[in-house]
């Protein structure tokens, strides 16, 4: 599989992008959106079909303040 990720958006199907985090659609195509950061000693990822999702996100990040 290419990382879903990547810009080359090559070989990604729906059955192995990653799920949106806010609807659970594949998050796949130019309206992907990903946000990562570092808790601890991990890196976590989550990934957005679109920036409206990305938008009503509630944010668990530890700087987000909530």
């Amino acid at each position: 599989m290419v990382d879903p990720t990547s810009d080359l958006e090559e070989d990604v199907d729906e059955e192995s992008a990653p799920g949106c985090a806010t609807c659970g659609q594949p998050a796949l195509g130019s309206g992907r959106r990903t946000i990562t950061w570092v808790d601890g000693d991990d890196i976590v990822h989550r990934h957005f079909c679109s920036e409206s999702c990305r938008e009503e996100w509630d944010d668990e990040r530890p700087s987000a303040g909530g």
